[in-house]
């Protein structure tokens, strides 16, 4: 079970303290899977969420197999484009707090999302960040963005920075700033590596007041992020250097392989939000596991909490 698996690491304090915040009404778009009405139910059972099941109704009550969800709303769509189109407006309405991926692909999921007029779109780029714990890291750790973003270029990234350090505050407070590191292959500003322009540049829009809420460095190679040793013996002085909360990418083959070389490898638990719309996006995969999916919606109930409050845009 999933509690089994959270209490044992430091996620278990955020699930506790996620079931004192209101419940979220959430959309599950295109349901018609076993394991996206099981995720959904799982949520349930722990005062997460309210799920709106939104699709074919006949093949969601197909998947649905000994999950009751008779006490859940459903809203029958011919298909999957449909499906996602209707959430989208009723996200737009206030009729559900958060958005919910089932069995469909993350891109018609989001094409709603960020079309003009759609209701959900900030002045933010949209982002993805993981969420995880490391085992041989001493705490939390967010690598953004690895899911939406192909090759941002340097507005997208800024914008992927005040995403992810909005997430970083509405989970852990304000009582000191997250500390961003920007991942390039080097430490040195190398005109030969846009990356490493872009993150010299990051830092300054950080200090310009462009980029707020976080201390922002790099560029700093992925040893250098995560090790002080390793920074140390480079020289490197910095307040980011072997302590980063957060880990902005390069681009998405990087972010990927990074999140997943720790969450396969490296046996790191893992979870998974969409930032900068209006309301949060819980986007998981068909491999994710129970535990992921569920502190998935734990992520979505504090930023909706943290929106309501006005402590994030």
């Amino acid at each position: 079970m999933p509690d089994e698996i959270l209490i044992q690491h430091p996620y278990a304090g955020l699930l506790d303290g996620a079931k004192t915040l209101p419940r979220l009404r959430v959309a599950i778009v295109h349901p018609v899977s076993s394991d996206a009405i099981e995720a959904a139910a799982d949520a349930a059972s722990h005062g997460l969420i309210e799920p709106v099941l939104i699709g074919p109704a006949a093949r969601i009550r197909d998947a649905a197999g000994a999950v009751d969800i008779s006490r859940w709303e459903i809203i029958d769509t011919e298909h999957s484009h449909a499906a996602a189109e209707t959430a989208v407006g009723l996200a737009a309405s206030g009729r559900v707090d958060a958005l919910m991926k089932g069995a469909l692909h993350s891109d018609e999921l989001l094409r709603p999302v960020v079309a003009a007029g759609s209701g959900l779109r900030t002045e933010r780029r949209i982002s993805h960040a993981y969420l995880l714990d490391v085992p041989t890291y001493p705490k939390p750790l967010i690598i953004t963005d690895a899911a939406v973003n192909i090759t941002p270029d340097l507005a997208a990234k800024a914008d992927i920075c005040r995403n992810a350090i909005a997430l970083w505050r509405s989970l852990f407070g304000e009582d000191r700033p997250p500390k961003l590191a920007v991942l390039a292959a080097v430490e040195t500003v190398t005109a030969d590596m846009p990356s490493t322009l872009d993150a010299a540049a990051l830092c300054k829009m950080s200090d310009r007041g462009q980029i707020t809420g976080a201390i922002i460095d790099g560029p700093l190679a992925y040893d250098n992020i995560i090790s002080r040793e390793a920074a140390a013996d480079k020289g490197i002085v910095s307040e980011v250097a072997g302590d980063a909360d957060i880990v902005l990418v390069p681009n998405i083959e990087t972010g990927n392989a990074l999140a997943k070389q720790l969450i396969y490898l490296g046996g790191a638990q893992a979870a998974g939000i969409v930032l900068g719309a209006r309301v949060p996006i819980i986007l998981t995969s068909r491999a994710d596991s129970q535990a992921t999916r569920l502190m998935s919606c734990v992520c979505a109930v504090y930023l909706a909490a943290a929106r309501r409050q006005g402590r994030i845009k």
